[in-house]
Formats: structure tokens, C-alpha cells, sequence
């Protein structure tokens, strides 16, 4: 009863808080999907369609919202491959075999794309992504618990049923995924009933991984440890934290455990264990398959409307995403797909390689359990087809949402050696000889924009910087005109009538100049900030 109690009020909360931000919807859709209400608590729920009430509520505010904000800087190529493969499978459902099952497959990938998008253009801040991260971290500990309870009760409910409509490896795959966003979670937190918080649930996922005996969730969780050494942040208290974690995985893997493990690697006179044999016989007669049309491929979901053929049972999987993938939606298809993960790891290193230290620090910790995690999941799904488990893309979506907030807070010139049309400048504490302006500038702090036009979003001042953007700069010629600030404040270029940087057009690459120390005006709240030699904040609250 508890649980239909739960997800009623969960249902309920998703639907409210939709009208106050879709991205609130968003979140309870999440916890929908990973919890499974009608598997985790079947006795008391059967049906309910509650992750459609919510999606319905969340949609048409996002709708009415005009579809929220598409600036997603560097995540916007993210998006367009994730929008790009499902629209390539509508095409191909155009023309497939069998229609149903064709239009099944874009109906399951629409049921993730939709709430994606709305994920994304609706993230506006850190501590949206914060939630979205403890969202899944949560979820799916509670799921990993009660998989434990049933474990030591002495029936292993996951190993025999597995969870959600899914089997024990597709299911270990999600707690693999979900296990990278914990570990670098806990390390971002600074409250010690946080990291209690995340440890708990961490500890049930590595224990449920453990005990799902899926050899591919074991491997992905060796990769994962690999990279995350490589990629966690160099100190004393991470690596000792780093180690704990891995003794107390050896600890908990058993002999049965070990031994299953390792028998994936293992050969008989030169042959390998059946399962694992199996499925490279399965991986052959797919790319048999392929070469047949290797572009159109056979089909979405149709591949295994072709296993008799090859003889293997009828509707037999390709027992890997990325191989099943490649044979049903061709090689346009896999490239748009797979290249959806690799393009949000590719672009999370780059936001950790080129992160200054003044760069809020959860955009790092952001992009380390993003890559890491979906490294991970990458590994695992090359043994189990489930392109259908959800907490991947959500993953990816912490990694695209980062890099639009991060975009949108320094600016998309934030990173480069001069102006150009169309991106944020920045001005930090050089010299301003040139222009004869003195280094404690006072600067005033108004509320009017130029001619009352309201100024985009996001051009106001960010977090750690001063930021102008060219398009509204090129026309500061006319005395008094103001650049956005942080709060919808703005600050004034000129003294004394002329320009602090007359003419932006025939800007320098050592285009940054100084404008020292800024003040505000006495009747304003804002605060006075000092600058120092290094690109600071001006702190308008």
C-alpha cells in the first residue's frame, strides 16, 4: 500500500510542479522510470499509465513555454544526433517490412527523446542538474536496495527475474550507469549526510551488480574504475576514497561471482565458453546481414525477424546494442547513435581539459561521472541489446545540460584569444592606457536598457566574469549604453560621455582591458567587488 501511496504522490507532485517549471515534471518522469512503480511494487499497482500523466503534464507546459531554451551551446550537437537518429528510424519506419514492429521501436525511442529535450532546454542552473543527478542516484539505490532485501532473504529475485521488464544483465547495465554518477556525486558533496546518503545507495548498486552475475556489468565496472583513476581529481582523499571502493568490491565478490567472471575469458582446447562463443556466432551473421543493405540496414527491431534465417531461434536478439543497432538502422543510423555518446564524452573531456579554476566545480565533477559512466555503459551494452534502458540517456543529458549552463554562465568566447560576432567578451585587469581611463573606474549599476529593449537571458553577467556580448557592444557609439548584468542589473560603458571601448570592430587579440575597481551605485543592493590580476566575479545580488 505504501507504494501505491508513493507513486500516486509522486504522480501527483510531477503533474503541480509542472506548471512552475516543466523541468519539475521532468525529474518526477525520472523517478517514474527508474523506480517502475508497477514491477517494484506489483502487488499493489497494476497499470496506472502514472509515467504518461506526468509526461502529459510536463509537455504541454513545455509547450506553452515555447519549448524552452535552445541555446544548449556545444550541447547542441549533442541533442541534434540524439533528434537526428530518432528521425533517420521514422524514415526507415517509412518503408520497413513490418510496420509494427518498426513503429514500436520509434515509439520507445520517442518516449526518451521527448522527455530529454525537455530536460534539456529547461536545466537552467547547477542546482537543476544537482537534482537530476541525485534524482537518479536515489532511484536507482532504492531499486538496488530492495534487490538486496530480496537477496539476503535467500531468493536472488534479480538474477532469476531481473527488474523492470528487463533481464539481470540489462537491468545490472542501468546500476552500472547510475554507480559512475554516485561515486563522482559523493565526491562533489561536502555534507557529511550526503555522502552517507550516496554511499548507501552505491554500496547496494556495486553489491546488486555483484550478485546479478552479468560478466558484461563486471567488465564495464573494471573499465569504469579505470577511467575514473585516470580522470578523478588528483588528491590524497580521492585516491584513498578511490581504493576503499575497489577493496570493498573485492570483499564482496565471492567465489560464485569471481568465478562466472572470469569464465568469460576462459577456453576449453581452444574453445570458448558457450555463452560467450554464441554470441560472436550472432555478431558474424548480423554483419552477414548488413552487407546486404548497409545503409538502409534490415530495419528498426527487425533483426529478429531475420534470426530464423541465420539459424538461430525466432525473434532471437543480437545480445549487443551497438552490433543490433548497426544491422536495423544502417550505418547512418549507428554513426548518429553511438556517435550521440561519444560526441557528450568527447565534449565533457573537453569542458574538464579547458575548465579554469575559477569555473564553478561542479562542471568538473559533471564531466568526470559523465564520462566515466557512459564509458562504462558504452562496454557493457556491447554484450546485451536493451536499447530501451533509459538512465544512459539521463546520464548523457547531466553531460549536455553542463556544457549549455557552463556555455551560458562564461559565455561561448569564454575560451578564446579574441572578440568575434556573436560571442561573449571578457574584460579582465590589464591596462587601460589606450584609452585613458584610469584603473578604479567607478561603474554604475542601472536598471535600464538602451531605448527599454529588453536583452536576452543569456547576456546577462555570469558567475565569473564580466560578460559583454559584441552584438550589443558594437553599438555602444551612443552615450550611456548599458550591457546586462547578472539579476537583470546593467552596467554602464561610458565615462563622460565616450565609450569605455570605442570601437570593437578593429579590436586587438590583446583585446582585454581593465576596468579595475567597479562600484555601485549608493542606492543599489549590489555590492562593491574589487578585481585582482586574474579574471574575477563582479558579484551583483
Amino acid at each position: 500500500m505504501k507504494g501505491l501511496i508513493f507513486t500516486w504522490l509522486l504522480t501527483l507532485l510531477g503533474v503541480s510542479t509542472s506548471f512552475i517549471s516543466p523541468y519539475y515534471g521532468f525529474l518526477a518522469y525520472v523517478a517514474l522510470a527508474i523506480l517502475r512503480p508497477e514491477f517494484l511494487w506489483s502487488s499493489h499497482i497494476s497499470g496506472g499509465r502514472f509515467s504518461l500523466i506526468v509526461a502529459g503534464a510536463m509537455l504541454l507546459n513545455w509547450l506553452v513555454r515555447c519549448c524552452g531554451n535552445w541555446d544548449l551551446g556545444p550541447g547542441r550537437r549533442i541533442v541534434m544526433l540524439f533528434v537526428g537518429s530518432w528521425v533517420w528510424s521514422v524514415f526507415l519506419a517509412l518503408q520497413a517490412d513490418s510496420p509494427a514492429h518498426a513503429w514500436y521501436y520509434v515509439e520507445q525511442q520517442a518516449k526518451i527523446l521527448l522527455p530529454f529535450l525537455v530536460g534539456v532546454t529547461t536545466a537552467r542552473h547547477i542546482t537543476d542538474l544537482k537534482r537530476l543527478a541525485w534524482t537518479i542516484v536515489i532511484c536507482e539505490g532504492y531499486v538496488a536496495m530492495e534487490m538486496n532485501s530480496w537477496y539476503f532473504s535467500g531468493y536472488n529475485y534479480l538474477w532469476h527475474i531481473g527488474f523492470g521488464g528487463v533481464d539481470n544483465n540489462s537491468a545490472a547495465i542501468g546500476l552500472v550507469t547510475a554507480l559512475g554518477v554516485a561515486f563522482f556525486l559523493f565526491l562533489h558533496e561536502e555534507e557529511t549526510w550526503k555522502k552517507a546518503l550516496i554511499a548507501a545507495c552505491a554500496a547496494f548498486m556495486g553489491h546488486a551488480i555483484l550478485f546479478s552475475f552479468s560478466r558484461g556489468a563486471m567488465l564495464a565496472c573494471v573499465v569504469f574504475a579505470g577511467v575514473s583513476f585516470f580522470i578523478i581529481k588528483k588528491t590524497t582523499t580521492h585516491y584513498m576514497m578511490f581504493a576503499g571502493g575497489l577493496l570493498m568490491a573485492v570483499v564482496l565478490a565471492g567465489p560464485e561471482v569471481r568465478d562466472r567472471f572470469f569464465d568469460t575469458f576462459s577456453e576449453n582446447n581452444g574453445v570458448r565458453e558457450a555463452s560467450a562463443q554464441s554470441r560472436i556466432d550472432l555478431w558474424k551473421d548480423c554483419a552477414s546481414l548488413l552487407m546486404e543493405n548497409p545503409i538502409m540496414g534490415c530495419g528498426p527491431d527487425h533483426w529478429p525477424l531475420h534470426a530464423h534465417e541465420y539459424g538461430w531461434p525466432a525473434g532471437k536478439e543480437a545480445h549487443s546494442l551497438w552490433v543490433q543497432t548497426t544491422v536495423e538502422l544502417g550505418v547512418p543510423g549507428i554513426m548518429m547513435f553511438l556517435g550521440f555518446y561519444l560526441v557528450t564524452i568527447f565534449r565533457s573531456w573537453l569542458l574538464l581539459q579547458r575548465m579554469k579554476k575559477n569555473d564553478d566545480v561542479w562542471f568538473t565533477d559533471a564531466a568526470r561521472m559523465t564520462i566515466a559512466s557512459l564509458i562504462g555503459f558504452i562496454v557493457a551494452a556491447q554484450f546485451v541489446s536493451l536499447e530501451a534502458l533509459e538512465i544512459p540517456y539521463y546520464v548523457a543529458l547531466l553531460g549536455a545540460g553542463s556544457l549549455a549552463v557552463h556555455s551560458r554562465m562564461y559565455g561561448t568566447g569564454a575560451r578564446l584569444d579574441g572578440p568575434s560576432t556573436g560571442e561573449a567578451m571578457f574584460v579582465q585587469n590589464n591596462d587601460l592606457s589606450d584609452n585613458g581611463v584610469p584603473m578604479d573606474l567607478p561603474m554604475t549599476a542601472m536598471a535600464d536598457g538602451p531605448d527599454g529593449d529588453p536583452l536576452p537571458r543569456n547576456d546577462w553577467f555570469q558567475d565569473d566574469c564580466v560578460a559583454m556580448n559584441r552584438h550589443y557592444m558594437n553599438r555602444s557609439q551612443a552615450p550611456g549604453f548599458e550591457v546586462p548584468l547578472m539579476n537583470n542589473r546593467r552596467l554602464e560603458t561610458t565615462l563622460n560621455d565616450q565609450p569605455l571601448i570605442p570601437d570593437l570592430k578593429a579590436a586587438k587579440p590583446d583585446w582585454r582591458d581593465s576596468i579595475g575597481r567597479a562600484e555601485t551605485d549608493p542606492d543599489s543592493d549590489a555590492e562593491t567587488s574589487a578585481y585582482t590580476d586574474e579574471p574575477r566575479l563582479m558579484v551583483m545580488n
